[in-house]
């Protein structure tokens, strides 16, 4: 995520990969145990996702410490490990997300689209993944491809907060569609008020829309 810079122009752009960490793993080893009853994470503006998975116990404790190198910025640590779990198991969409964030915060653009399409090949809906790829879009200047991911997003998961901002952003910073923009933000403050940057973004929009 771009967040050193802490000009408004900057925040406005700021990604919400972290989402992709609250991914569950809820999963048991290749012994013949049953899977373990999914387990649900509920973001900071309540939405929840869930994911079993019945991988090795090597690749949960990697999933643990890959999130954790993520977490703490050590992109590195966390791109070895969540490589190493996608060829030992691909069935794990949430490893191929988390794959794409860690390449995205490292820079590496084109490899954060690989692996953001992999994720979606096995879940060509979810959320985070739709989301992080719209990201990834508006990085690279498609915005077009950009904003079809984000709408994507939001026609299956309307409560998926996160990509309502970014779409409120995209057509504000980036496509010049203040009516668009203003849509978003209003329906995002909406659903999550109290947002004081997303609070002065419509104030300024309005200004300089005249509304």
């Amino acid at each position: 995520m771009e967040t050193s810079d802490r000009s408004p122009r900057m925040n406005r752009r700021a990604g919400v990969a972290l989402i992709g960490l609250a991914l569950a793993l809820g999963a048991c080893s290749t012994t013949g145990q049953k899977p373990a009853a999914p387990i649900e994470a509920r973001d900071a503006y309540g939405f929840s996702i869930t994911e079993t998975a019945r991988v090795p116990a090597r690749a949960r404790d990697d999933f643990a410490q890959a999130n954790q190198a993520l977490e703490a910025g050590d992109l590195e640590r966390a791109i070895t490990l969540l490589a190493e779990i996608t060829q030992s198991s691909p069935e794990l969409t949430a490893a191929q997300i988390n794959l794409g964030i860690a390449y995205q915060r490292k820079g590496d653009l084109a490899q954060a689209e690989k692996a953001l399409l992999a994720a979606l090949e096995r879940s060509p809906r979810h959320p985070v993944a739709q989301n992080e790829l719209g990201i990834v879009y508006r990085r690279l200047g498609r915005f077009a491809e950009a904003r079809a991911r984000f709408e994507t997003t939001l026609s299956g998961h309307p409560e998926f907060h996160p990509a309502r901002r970014n779409l409120a952003i995209l057509c504000d910073l980036y496509l010049s569609d203040p009516s668009c923009a203003l849509e978003q933000y209003e329906l995002y403050r909406a659903a999550v008020p109290g947002d004081e940057k997303v609070e002065m973004w419509i104030a300024d929009l309005c200004h300089r829309i005249g509304g």
